[in-house]
């Protein structure tokens, strides 16, 4: 029983801190390029959302809704944003994926609170469950907790 109570002190201690990537970028099963962003919105104000990447010096604005910015002509009707739940946002971008940079820092903002990752073209992941779960940060954390509780049954 002390060993427990223990253990699942030590994990409380190491989950207060842990935080999950607030962006993720991940090709689609038909080459769509997806962005999901989950930044939690601000309580009591009308939700923006800006989606951009850059590659070098130059950032490009892929998609937004806030009031007096526009996409880039070359992303005009390419992608599309739907809202996430709990929170976020995700968007999905229409044939780039062959054109993308080598390198490139891929970047939204929601409600005025930025999220950034740069991402190789060759380290994409398939948007899957289990390859989203791998690249994710936080999937250590699920991995020690099935540890311990395999140990401990």
């Amino acid at each position: 029983m002390i060993n427990y109570l223990f253990a699942f002190g030590v994990l409380a201690g190491l989950l207060i801190p842990a935080e999950c990537d607030l962006i993720s970028v991940c090709v689609e099963d038909d080459n769509d390029l997806r962005v999901d962003c989950l930044i939690e919105p601000t309580p009591n104000q009308i939700n923006s959302y800006e989606f951009s990447w850059s590659s070098g010096t130059k950032e490009s604005l892929i998609n937004t809704n806030v009031s007096g910015s526009a996409a880039e002509g070359q992303f005009k009707d390419k992608s599309y944003v739907e809202e996430l739940e709990p929170h976020g946002y995700r968007m999905t971008l229409n044939g780039f994926t062959d054109s993308l940079p080598h390198n490139t820092t891929y970047m939204c903002k929601i409600s005025g609170e930025a999220a950034r990752v740069n991402v190789m073209k060759d380290q994409l992941v398939p948007c899957s469950a289990v390859s989203v779960f791998l690249k994710s940060s936080c999937s250590w954390i699920v991995c020690f907790l099935l540890f311990i509780y395999q140990t401990h049954s």
